[in-house]
């Protein structure tokens, strides 16, 4: 399903596994791509683990289902989801690394 949207779906093999596909071409290719290029296999994993480490966190802070029923209203609340937990992010980081950000435009006039 995923390589049919375009996707590709790096999913980390077990220590146990063999090159045994079953009729999987997909799941030849990425075994042979994650035994050759491990370096590179595992680079585009930590990609996937950063992307659900993230949904995790979101779910977790703001609730794991939409309220909204109508379409419009329910993209704008994950929209809006994702927003504060950017926000959220922003000033934990502020705290923990320092950071004294300056959001204020600076109106210069040139003549």
């Amino acid at each position: 399903m995923v390589s049919s949207l375009g996707g590709t779906a790096y999913i980390p093999f077990k220590s146990n596994t063999s090159g045994k596909s079953r009729g999987s071409q997909i799941w030849k290719k990425l075994y042979n791509f994650y035994t050759y290029n491990r370096a590179e296999f595992l680079q585009e994993y930590h990609k996937r683990s950063n992307i659900e480490s993230t949904n995790n966190m979101i779910k977790s802070k703001f609730g794991d289902y939409v309220r909204s029923k109508e379409w419009t209203a329910q993209v704008n609340e994950v929209l809006l989801k994702i927003l504060c937990h950017n926000i959220c992010v922003v000033i934990q980081e502020m705290f923990e690394l320092g950071i004294e950000p300056d959001f204020c435009l600076k109106n210069e006039v040139t003549v």
